[in-house]
């Protein structure tokens, strides 16, 4: 797994993982800045990565990176507002 980055000139954080034959793929979110909320727009994993719980743990490193900006999230995507949904200890994040 590669760090958690947030490439502001996109408006996208990703963060890399290695795939079953170990090589690096991404998870991706883009988001839009709304003041100090992001509202996470839509959340994908290159296919060799579904199924093997990567975007789970990229959504742990987005809800981490947000409280230590001090930032709140706004789910828009079906798949960040499920998974915010099933983990409502990270509810502190989202606003």
């Amino acid at each position: 797994m590669t760090d958690f980055r947030d490439v502001i000139a996109e408006q996208r954080y990703e963060q890399g993982f290695a795939d079953a034959e170990g090589e690096m793929r991404r998870v991706w979110a883009d988001y839009s800045v709304q003041g100090n909320r992001r509202a996470i727009l839509h959340v994908e994993a290159d296919d060799a990565l579904r199924g093997s719980g990567a975007a789970g743990t990229f959504m742990q490193s987005l809800a981490d990176h947000a409280r230590a900006q001090g930032q709140t999230l706004t789910p828009v995507c079906g798949y960040a507002v499920a998974w915010f949904r099933r983990h409502q200890d990270q509810a502190d994040v989202v606003g």
